[in-house]
């Protein structure tokens, strides 16, 4: 880690986090270190355990946020769950190089038990890594620099150093699976086995190599069997079954989106290779649609575009951000193509969305073509050209964004243009299921 890198240290009041705290305050004096806390409010004594960080940390000259989370957009989750995955959330709005937290070697163990009943693949079973990457776009990286020491180890320097922690009442619920997993399975394991824990350990290091190699060979494979981010069917096929499943996972993955479990997976791969070519397929991934359209799959976000009618005005952008289009508009300078840049700045550009029936002329002395029928020749999705906005100066269409420039607004030999093109931004999840996948579960 770089020096003056920015750490901001997740501290809930117990002995874990008491003891990093302590770590990191000794090395002060190379990063700049804050303290952040966050309430959960499901126990009568979260705001004394909040006041009490503030004061541990002031101790040692830091500072110490404490956030308030709402955990209503994760109550599916079950109340542990919940309040993980609001936990990850308010990490992702840290502006911070990393968040440290103070997971150790038998939380690690715990993980892996946990997932092992579950039935996780090679992601759950990995655990936690010790550097993660941020789950959020701009959003600080996690970092777990104590998984290699074990809870007794914790502890012991605690009592060494003599410092102060709170116990959280909750640890002692055995109707919480890890406090269960921690209290009475962990401890007869380890009377068969003293090292169990260690080995537990080491196997999710296993495990996580194994999904990295499984990673870099799906990367291989989109690199020969992916066109513009999208899986060709054929390929699936020709993969065979476990290789087209580790392609189609990642895919999922690299768009942020929880995986379906290993039968509705089954399912997909079904379906898709065994369809007919030209039959209509979609399915529901929570936040997105996977859809079959000529040959490959396709991931879409799950959302209502605006009301028909609605429109924007362009003020020069070259990158215009259109969020409740989910895209971006993208202006670039070009001699003899695209629309006549006079023509353009000399009218003004507005977007529309599509009302149906439109039509432009896309060639001199060629006929008037319907939006549509562009379209479909194009190869735009069905579900695409609901989004796709349309460019008008003044009230008349003069392009279809990366398929065509009316022709009277088209730019001659040596003449300025501009290129307009729409990019749509790739299928993301919602902010509460990128918390999810971060919960504390995957590498």
């Amino acid at each position: 880690m770089r020096p003056g890198a920015r750490l901001t240290i997740a501290l809930s009041g117990g002995v874990d986090s008491s003891v990093l705290l302590d770590l990191l305050a000794q090395r002060a004096a190379r990063f700049r270190i804050s303290c952040l806390h966050v309430n959960h409010g499901i126990s009568p004594n979260a705001g004394a355990w909040a006041r009490f960080c503030r004061d541990l940390a002031a101790q040692y000259g830091l500072p110490c946020r404490v956030k308030k989370v709402d955990l209503a957009p994760y109550r599916s989750l079950g109340r542990e769950g919940a309040a993980r995955a609001a936990r990850y959330a308010a990490f992702g709005g840290e502006r911070a190089d990393f968040v440290v937290l103070a997971q150790h070697r038998d939380d690690q163990a715990e993980t892996v038990l946990l997932q092992l009943l579950r039935g996780g693949g090679l992601p759950g079973l990995a655990a936690m890594p010790t550097i993660a990457e941020p789950a959020f776009a701009d959003g600080p990286a996690l970092l777990r620099p104590m998984l290699e020491a074990t809870r007794a180890d914790i502890e012991a320097y605690a009592r060494l150093r003599g410092l102060r922690w709170i116990e959280d009442e909750s640890n002692a619920d055995e109707a919480l699976a890890r406090n269960f997993m921690r209290r009475r399975v962990l401890p007869l394991l380890q009377e068969l086995n003293p090292a169990a824990g260690a080995n537990l350990a080491r196997s999710a290091r296993h495990l996580a190599e194994a999904d990295l190699l499984l990673g870099e060979l799906a990367a291989i494979d989109a690199e020969t069997w992916m066109d513009e981010g999208r899986v060709r069917v054929d390929a699936l096929r020709r993969l065979g079954a476990p290789r087209a499943r580790n392609l189609l996972r990642c895919f999922v993955r690299a768009h942020g989106l929880d995986l379906p479990g290993s039968a509705e997976m089954d399912e997909v791969l079904r379906q898709v290779m065994s369809a007919r070519s030209d039959a209509a397929l979609q399915f529901d991934l929570g936040d997105a649609v996977l859809r079959r359209y000529r040959g490959a799959l396709w991931l879409a976000p799950k959302a209502n575009a605006p009301a028909q009618g609605t429109r924007w005005v362009w003020q020069g952008e070259r990158v215009w951000r259109l969020p409740e289009l989910g895209g971006v508009l993208r202006f670039g300078r070009a001699k003899g193509a695209g629309l006549r840049a006079a023509a353009a700045e000399a009218g003004r550009i507005t977007l529309r969305r599509r009302a149906g029936g439109e039509s432009m002329r896309p060639r001199v002395g060629g006929p008037r073509r319907t939006v549509k029928k562009l379209l479909q020749e194009h190869g735009v999705p069905p579900w695409e050209r609901e989004w796709l906005p349309l460019v008008y100066c003044d009230d008349e269409l003069v392009c279809l964004p990366g398929v065509a420039v009316e022709a009277g607004w088209q730019a001659a030999p040596g003449e300025r243009g501009l290129q307009i093109a729409w990019e749509r931004l790739q299928a993301r999840t919602a902010s509460t299921a990128d918390a999810r996948r971060r919960a504390g579960r995957k590498r």
